[in-house]
């Protein structure tokens, strides 16, 4: 199953069931119930969208975007992150107030939600979990958050069963809230930095540069840039000059094993045009 058909199911699954939890929070007085429906319409929308722009990823290179569109579904990723963390501010705006002024709850209406929403979003973990893009990556994140959410709210309603600590309502909401960001920033940022070419967390930029620096073929070099496509097309540019023994295809076949051994499968290499001709001219 393609990527973007793995999306489009997740995006079935979480929009429906936003609707079904603003019914129900509604009818069982839940804030935690409403504002995981707030939460989860806004990913919904998110996830549309990363449907709509992983497909578009999946397109290969054309005279628009030469370097095809990979970037679409990072794009994706980001949009997702940045939902995630507002609706995420969202919930600690709503329920911070009621922790002074906590709503009784119908805990057996929340348990039985909980059981049937488990279901579902173990159902869209179990499409996304496999995938390879960073955009399949957060939707897989979020709905393994929503999973552990719901195991709580099962714990909230038994104890609410013999307990009337109805503040634990918006305790929970909360802690689910803070629990995202601590994922979802990180997330955020690691996407943002990569579609803005930084170097990828998963290179070590000055090991790489060490390593290339002293492969017996090169005498200097002159740039590396290392960037990816989406996280995990990682790419290489380097300019260098060759020892005056060395032959260029010799020089590039060296480079291009260590930038593999560094996850970077595609390489474009510029030797010094200069060292070249002076190579020639010793071997003449």
């Amino acid at each position: 199953m393609t990527a973007s058909k793995k999306v489009a199911i997740a995006f079935i699954l979480n929009f429906s069931f936003s609707i079904i939890e603003f019914i129900f929070g509604n009818l069982f007085l839940s804030g935690a119930i409403l504002a995981d429906a707030v939460h989860d319409f806004g990913d919904a929308i998110a996830i549309g969208i990363s449907a709509i722009l992983e497909k578009k990823a999946a397109q290969g290179e054309d005279s628009k975007f030469t370097l095809g569109y990979k970037r679409f579904s990072l794009l994706g990723a980001i949009i997702t992150s940045l939902i995630l963390i507002s609706g995420s501010t969202w919930v600690l705006i709503e329920n911070i107030p009621r922790l002074w002024h906590p709503n009784p709850v119908n805990y057996q209406g929340m348990f039985l939600l909980a059981i049937v929403a488990i279901v579902i979003n173990g159902l869209a973990s179990f499409v996304i979990h496999s995938g390879q893009t960073k955009n399949e990556e957060i939707l897989s994140l979020h709905f393994l958050e929503d999973i552990l959410g719901w195991l709580v709210i099962i714990i909230l309603a038994i104890i609410l069963n013999w307990k009337s600590w109805y503040i634990l309502d918006p305790i929970l909401s909360i802690a689910i809230s803070l629990f995202i960001f601590t994922k979802a920033i990180p997330k955020c940022w690691s996407n943002l930095t990569i579609f803005l070419d930084g170097v990828p967390e998963t290179i070590d930029y000055h090991s790489l540069y060490q390593t290339l620096a002293n492969l017996p073929q090169i005498d200097s070099i002159n740039q590396l840039n290392i960037w990816s496509m989406d996280g995990f097309d990682n790419r290489a540019t380097i300019h260098c000059c060759l020892n005056s023994y060395c032959s260029e295809a010799d020089c590039k076949e060296a480079i291009r094993q260590v930038c593999k051994d560094f996850q970077i499968h595609s390489v474009t290499v510029e030797i010094d045009q200069s060292l070249s001709q002076h190579q020639k001219h010793c071997q003449t």
